[in-house]
């Protein structure tokens, strides 16, 4: 895959999901789409995927370069630096696109938001491509940890460590054995203290066929070096299947796009075309994608009416609604979601609507907890592209589950990944309970499934 390949001919043309952002005056930017997305986790998959809710291209930025008015004294300190390195400095040539590119991260990382950063161009245009599902890397989602636990820390260093939340079935991450938790220590035999996620998820990435060594540090084990060969990875973003003598329908969703939004709807569509009235939709370690896809696929069980609200930074709460012509919004449908601790941003807002409006009971474990907007602006050359915290995302009925995560309405206590439990690694707790619950007797509907006590 050519990180600079041309874009999509509908780039710029793409809808826009309004998000009040403001664009302050700023040189070096120039009048480019702006994408709105509410990132998540910083779970990425580390061959290049960004996992973005509210991806969509089209909207310009409107603001002229220079310095904002009344701000000349606030901004002398950085001209005064910027002329004195590129007037003075006698080290070497100075690189002003760089010095230009070193302080836009800079301001960026100040912020001290995990979900706030600068690409470079290369990074930027391979996050580009590789949202489809299609990129080339090890295939596993990455995040970061904390000492504490916390996750979505940053930089990365002796208190926050590199993640490997899941390799993908079928990828190199998982022919070689790297597993959910391990944290990496090192790339190539160079440290990751300083970085973030992004920059770490850039060393990790790069063209197939060649190799990557992770030095990886699983409990209380010596640690590893991992040697990968990295592949072009097809994440599989829908799966389908029956449960139950055929009488339950599952669907399970591993990333948000405009190709799993219809996917989904093909699915679910099998799925009450074959008189199934009972169905699942598991988003377990679903990181999140296109804010847009998520809209569509609430509006699958949702008929009408809020599927979440957008706050921007001046308090302004703006709705968006379902759309018309869901496959499944017959109330006679009944539906359980199943979450757990890596179902995250996209995964929230569709679990969040389905939990809010009453159409599904949730079950698994309480969900990460990503609840903010961002949006990418491109620089102007070879500046890259920064992504900033512009909103804030809520369920219909106005919870702001940032940090917080949701409480699913069925508890199940799983040891770690999809569900399986300790005794017996091939078994599925989380899904044989959403099954008892969806064909047990003595269901009501209110607000969601709940069984009779």
């Amino acid at each position: 895959m050519d990180p600079l390949a041309p874009l999509p001919p509908d780039f710029a043309n793409r809808p826009v999901l309004p998000v009040g952002s403001r664009h302050g005056n700023a040189r070096h930017f120039l009048r480019v789409p702006v994408l709105p997305l509410a990132v998540a986790v910083v779970a990425l998959l580390t061959g290049g995927a960004l996992f973005l809710s509210g991806y969509s291209m089209g909207r310009q930025a409107a603001s002229e370069p220079g310095t904002p008015v009344g701000r000349d004294e606030a901004f002398r300190p950085f001209w005064d630096t910027y002329h004195a390195i590129t007037e003075r400095y006698a080290g070497g040539e100075v690189d002003r696109e760089a010095l230009v590119q070193g302080a836009v991260k800079g301001m960026i990382e100040s912020l001290g938001d995990p979900y706030s950063s600068y690409l470079s161009l290369t990074q930027y245009r391979d996050s580009l491509q590789s949202i489809g599902g299609q990129f080339e890397g090890i295939g596993a989602q990455v995040s970061s940890r904390a000492v504490d636990g916390a996750e979505g820390c940053t930089p990365l260093g002796l208190s926050c460590r590199l993640l490997i939340v899941a390799p993908m079935d079928g990828s190199p991450a998982k022919a070689a054995d790297l597993r959910a938790g391990d944290l990496v220590l090192a790339i190539d035999g160079a440290s990751l203290d300083g970085l973030t996620v992004d920059e770490a998820r850039g060393r990790i990435r790069g063209p197939k066929g060649s190799l990557v060594t992770l030095t990886v540090r699983r409990g209380s084990q010596d640690d590893l070096a991992v040697r990968i060969t990295r592949d072009v990875i097809q994440q599989e973003e829908v799966g389908s299947r029956v449960l139950a003598d055929e009488r339950v329908g599952y669907v399970r969703l591993n990333g948000f796009s405009d190709r799993s939004a219809r996917e989904i709807r093909e699915a679910l569509a099998a799925h009450v075309e074959g008189g199934r009235t009972r169905l699942i939709l598991d988003l377990r370690g679903d990181p999140g994608g296109y804010v847009t896809a998520a809209r569509d696929i609430a509006s699958q069980f949702i008929a009408s009416g809020v599927i979440f609200w957008e706050q921007d930074a001046a308090g302004t709460q703006t709705p968006t609604d379902a759309l018309p012509g869901g496959v499944a919004t017959d109330p006679a449908i009944k539906v359980v979601c199943l979450i757990d601790g890596d179902s995250a941003s996209a995964s929230e807002i569709v679990a969040g609507a389905l939990q809010d409006r009453g159409r599904a009971l949730l079950v698994g474990q309480r969900s990460f907890g990503k609840g903010t907007v961002q949006q990418w602006q491109e620089l102007t050359g070879e500046g890259g592209a920064f992504r900033l915290t512009v909103a804030r995302w809520l369920t219909p009925d106005k919870r702001w589950i940032h940090g917080i995560g949701l409480e699913p309405d069925v508890t199940v206590a799983v040891s770690s990944g999809s569900g399986a439990s300790a005794a017996d690694p091939t078994a599925d707790p989380t899904l044989e309970r959403a099954v008892e619950v969806l064909l047990g007797e003595g269901l009501v509907f209110d607000r969601g499934w709940h069984a009779a006590a």
